[in-house]
């Protein structure tokens, strides 16, 4: 039996790729955080409130660089959540973003 159960996760280059299809993309960065800078259409859940969040289909969660997210993923994934991580967060995704532009 594995210890660690690999847990679903795409880069943000893939994430881009599905931006034509309205993901829905949760932040779990704290909510000063996301007012500063976040992914437009993103929903902010503060990864100190998952125990209250309740949605329904596939999920992509994202922080500032990964680590936090990691931990929402793997909290949502063991209660049943269809979660994929975003590995790199937003800093990753602004810096592909600054390299388009």
């Amino acid at each position: 039996m594995a210890f660690f159960k690999k847990i679903p996760s795409i880069t943000v280059v893939e994430l881009a790729d599905k931006m034509g299809e309205k993901p829905v993309i949760v932040d779990v960065r704290e909510r000063f955080e996301y007012a500063s800078d976040h992914i437009e259409g993103s929903q902010n859940v503060p990864l100190t409130k998952l125990k209250t969040f309740d949605y329904e289909g596939p999920i992509y969660i994202i922080c500032h660089s990964g680590a936090r997210s990691k931990l929402a993923t793997q909290y949502l994934y063991k209660r049943g959540y269809d979660v994929t991580n975003v590995k790199g967060g937003l800093m990753k995704w602004n810096s592909m973003v600054s390299r388009k532009n």
